[in-house]
């Protein structure tokens, strides 16, 4: 009795698995020239025709849509499309992540920071609960997505078998569309509908499952040209209104939203306001869509801000939401700016017809890309300047702003005021959630164009995987990546994949020994009764040096420069482990006892 070696035997045991037939038969239909085979030759590498695989036909309809980066874990289902990867080379990078919630976060991070879909790829079952993290993220963000999933081969539908999931019952509050695609012909007309959902309307994610079977099976479909985007234009007669508008305020404000905004929107904005000398403050982590340092920028409004901006917004007699859906953080539970009818004048411009009205009732609802709205309104004739309200309410941001002296081993102004120096313009800065963000998300100096990206969920843990998408988006500017040591153990380990990739971001992560935000609350509500929020932390220089990354531990003010001129100038990775001491739990906000 002969002993079957391990390909033999799977050889054997694919057909049942995937549901091919090794028959001559199925086998004639089943052969593509280059193509990805189960064990055993199902497939021929030799023939000649037309024919593709399900995975050969949707990675080409992801590259012609636009799509260079993909951010996943590999899985067995969907190893017809890693294959099809292979074949493009460069064309359609695929970066293998740690963890599927990092995939995703780095997809949705790559949407926020360059207006096109994030694509992440994951396997059934466990990887796609893991990455949904990342789905509720662009969900609440508002950012464009696709997430695409190995799903079980079709015969074995409603089994309960290894891994099944009904992702349009599992997913469906999660996405703006869910589907399963059961005919590899149909993948062109799939995939572009994935795109033109994630950037039409109000953006967000969308997701596709894919049967394993079904991207192995072949298919002489044809492809399609890429999705068209068809942004809404604002009419005239709205723009005009607008102008009206502003003509009778004497304090407005424009607060900026959204997502997909282009560099000829931001542009535009940047001269609409200076024309009219307009007071501009960004919604609820939204850093990138004004120069912080301009003359005109008075702000951020909502959650996790100075008070200044939002006592302003709430005087003020006009407010232009341009983008911003006025989302809870942004308002602060509706209080900054009443719902559903505002004390002040209103105009909303929104993508999105189903946000304009939703809870809002706003004097002026106009159905617009922001892009194309602040185009429009750049063309406006100022017929009265903003001067007074502007600097009122500039005064007030920029007097509080800058930090004074920060109690603890290391004072965090200091730290801020060196980044602020020494980081260029053109620097990425990611965040993920709890109070050690508001160091960055107040206190550093955003210049870039979509320089931030940040979950608008308030989920721990985006920040790192971010950081590391940043230099796919960007590869010749910094990313920096600044936050508590909680949130950056929620996925730390994406700082391997910085290193596969030969990454340079800048990790600093400011250890307080704690869930900084929740041991606030809880000693506000509970005081001396700490239960739950404490942690104990490894030194984070030695983990980064274990991964190959530079490491930096700063216990000191005096130590951060230098640290940080080693940490720029290494070449690679590199972490700084700020110790702020158990008593900081934010800007302005520690403990008087620890």
């Amino acid at each position: 009795m002969s002993i079957l070696g391990p390909l033999e035997f799977f050889s054997l045991v694919w057909p049942h698995i995937s549901g091919f037939s090794t028959s001559s038969k199925s086998t004639a239909k089943r052969h593509r020239p280059g193509g990805l085979r189960p064990p055993g030759g199902a497939f021929c590498n030799h023939c000649e025709g037309s024919m593709r695989s399900g995975g050969q036909v949707l990675v080409e309809a992801l590259r012609i849509n636009g799509a260079e980066v993909i951010f996943g874990v590999p899985g067995e289902s969907y190893l017809a499309a890693l294959d099809a990867i292979h074949d493009l080379g460069n064309a359609l990078r695929y970066v293998t992540m740690r963890q599927e919630g990092g995939a995703s976060f780095a997809a949705a991070a790559y949407g926020d920071l360059t207006g096109r879909p994030g694509i992440c790829f994951v396997t059934r079952g466990p990887g796609v609960t893991s990455a949904t993290i990342g789905l509720h993220t662009a969900m609440q963000g508002s950012t464009p997505m696709i997430l695409l999933i190995g799903q079980i081969s079709r015969p074995y539908r409603d089994r309960e078998v290894f891994q099944e999931i009904d992702y349009r019952r599992f997913l469906g509050e999660t996405v703006k569309w869910v589907a399963e695609v059961d005919d590899a012909g149909r993948l062109p007309e799939y995939v572009n509908r994935a795109f033109k959902i994630a950037v039409s309307g109000r953006p967000g994610p969308v997701a596709l499952a894919l049967p394993e079977d079904m991207l192995f099976s072949l298919t002489d479909t044809p492809d399609l040209a890429a999705a068209r985007e068809t942004p809404a234009t604002p009419s005239p007669a709205d723009i005009s209104a607008v102008g009206q508008m502003l003509e009778q305020a004497k304090r407005p404000l424009l607060l900026l939203g959204g997502t997909i905004w282009t560099p000829e929107g931001h542009a535009a904005v940047i001269r609409f306001a200076e024309a009219h000398d307009l007071p501009v403050a960004i919604g609820f982590r939204r850093q990138g869509l004004f120069p912080h340092d301009h003359p005109n920028f008075v702000g951020s409004v909502g959650f996790g801000g100075i008070p200044q901006p939002n006592q302003y917004a709430r005087e003020a007699d006009l407010v232009i939401a341009l983008g911003s859906r006025l989302n809870d953080p942004t308002t602060m539970k509706h209080k900054i700016i009443a719902a559903p009818r505002p004390d002040c004048q209103l105009v909303h411009i929104h993508p999105g017809a189903e946000e304009l009205g939703r809870l809002y009732q706003a004097d002026l609802p106009i159905l617009a890309d922001p892009s194309l709205a602040a185009l429009a309104l750049a063309e406006l004739r100022p017929t009265r300047l903003h001067t007074a309200a502007t600097s009122d309410a500039l005064a007030g941001y920029t007097a509080h702003v800058t930090l004074p002296p920060q109690p603890g081993p290391v004072d965090m102004a200091e730290v801020m005021r060196v980044l602020n120096e020494r980081l260029p313009r053109d620097t990425t800065m990611t965040t993920g959630a709890g109070n050690a963000t508001d160091w960055a998300n107040i206190h550093y100096c955003y210049r870039q164009f979509l320089g931030a990206a940040a979950p608008i969920n308030g989920a721990m843990g985006m920040g790192v995987p971010a950081a590391v998408a940043a230099k796919f988006a960007r590869p010749h500017s910094p990313s920096v990546y600044i936050g508590g040591d909680g949130d950056f153990l929620m996925n730390g380990q994406e700082l391997a994949t910085a290193i596969q990739y030969q990454l340079d971001p800048l990790f600093i992560i400011i250890d307080n020994e704690s869930y900084g935000t929740i041991r606030g609350n809880q000693e506000a509500r509970y005081p001396g009764r700490v239960s739950g929020t404490n942690l104990r932390n490894p030194d984070f220089a030695k983990v980064a040096e274990g991964y190959g990354a530079h490491g930096e531990r700063v216990e000191a003010t005096e130590d951060f420069e230098p640290a940080l001129e080693r940490s720029l100038s290494s070449g690679r990775a590199a972490v700084i482990h700020v110790l702020v001491g158990p008593k900081s739990l934010g800007p302005n906000h520690f403990l008087a006892e620890a």
